[in-house]
């Protein structure tokens, strides 16, 4: 092998057509079909430089000064960048970025702050809990001992009186605030009275709302959290990964509970890829962008309600919208699939207090994209045409809609 000054994709291109061709057609369904998964986004070319950047191949377990590698100079210098940026961004104390996603930051949370059969008080499953917050098939549910919180039946709001009456019963360790598919904002400060009332410690998993709260368009639950765990992709846009939040008296147990209790050596040109993302997410233009994100998810919850859909909660504040297709005569699961079939792509949900499920949408990768209100209105409008005609025909339309606004220009 060579090296080279070749461009990476011509490469690619004559080494290996058969991935070539599965890149190119990866990016050939992004850009011609709509992406309204709310976990998804299009991160810059510069994230996705430093993801394909020679920090790929270097080995660096430990921390920065304390490696268990040698060359580890400028890995080093990339991991103290990332560092200081988040902590920076999000005005916390201190800030890991090893770990390689949200679940894994999760774990090392409970890691640094729990014993195995430790009572903890997390949102159920059913209302929109993570799989980390007490699944049986995850290692939440096995390792820990969980109590399930839920939502009011009528508003589809946190039940807090609830969480109250569940931590006075069971006195956990811990409190996990966090949830795929709830579209208000948390109490932060009704979770840290609760928890204070039983000496609980307090764990918000952020994984959603982060981006949206380092652009300024949602509070922050650094001031209530003893310790807050976060995806870097979702809203945030940078590349797919996790990132541990504390304050310094905790920084060491949580930084010996990812390496070397639950990961091994960091992956560079990850944390590299988050530096720029963290960079990229302290200017005015990400602000802007991640209000955008919610004008833009309101304006799409308000125009679905008018296309027939039920709206968890009414609405939403953040950039998820999970709603109930259920009056237009058909159920979540195959709502998905028809809406796959006229080049929409989203996902399904639990809906509190009922077996059906949901569909759960966002707005970031297509705010990304440039979209505004008048788009979002549209896309509503292809939601109905979908689910009540033709979805090969609603293709059509939201093939051209998407190709409109191409995510890496032309």
């Amino acid at each position: 092998m060579t090296v080279t000054t070749e461009p990476a994709a011509d490469v690619l291109r004559r080494q290996d057509p058969q991935m070539a061709d599965v890149l190119a057609g990866e990016l050939q369904r992004q850009s011609g079909t709509l992406q309204l998964i709310a976990a998804e986004n299009f991160t810059s070319p510069a994230v996705l430089a430093a993801l394909g950047s020679v920090l790929a191949n270097k080995y660096a377990e430990g921390y920065p000064g304390a490696r268990h590698h040698g060359g580890c100079e400028y890995a080093d210098q990339a991991e103290r960048i990332a560092v200081e940026r988040a902590r920076a961004l999000f005005g916390a104390e201190h800030a890991n970025v090893q770990p390689h996603s949200g679940s894994a930051a999760v774990l090392a949370a409970y890691a640094a702050l729990l014993k195995p059969g430790d009572t903890v008080l997390a949102m159920g499953l059913p209302y929109g809990g993570h799989l980390t917050h007490g699944s049986p098939a995850n290692f939440s549910g096995r390792w820990f001992d969980f109590v399930g919180y839920g939502v009011d039946a009528e508003s589809g709001i946190i039940d807090y009186r609830q969480v109250q009456e569940l931590a006075h019963s069971h006195r956990p360790k811990a409190i996990v605030c966090g949830s795929i598919c709830y579209p208000r904002h948390p109490e932060y400060s009704a979770f840290r009275e609760i928890a204070d009332e039983v000496g609980a410690l307090l764990i918000v998993d952020a994984a959603h709302p982060i981006g949206l709260v380092a652009g300024g368009a949602a509070p922050s639950p650094l001031p209530y959290a003893d310790v807050v765990c976060a995806t870097t992709h979702k809203v945030l846009r940078g590349p797919r990964g996790g990132m541990i939040l504390c304050g310094a008296e905790l920084g060491e147990r949580i930084d010996r509970a990812v390496f070397p209790f639950t990961q091994g050596g960091a992956q560079m040109h990850t944390i590299a890829a988050k530096a720029v993302a963290f960079g990229e997410a302290g200017t005015p233009a990400f602000a802007s962008y991640a209000h955008r994100v919610v004008g833009n998810a309101r304006a799409l919850a308000r125009a679905l309600a008018e296309e027939g859909f039920a709206l968890t909660t009414g609405g939403t504040d953040t950039h998820l919208i999970t709603a109930d297709p259920a009056p237009l005569g058909i159920d979540g699961r195959a709502a998905r699939g028809r809406l796959a079939a006229a080049g929409m792509v989203l996902d399904t949900c639990a809906l509190p207090y009922g077996d059906q499920r949901g569909i759960r949408l966002g707005t970031a990768a297509v705010t990304t994209q440039g979209m505004g209100e008048p788009e979002m209105t549209e896309i509503a409008r292809l939601f109905g045409s979908a689910l009540r005609g033709d979805p090969a025909k609603t293709r059509t339309e939201a093939a051209e809609l998407a190709l409109a606004f191409p995510p890496y220009g032309e």
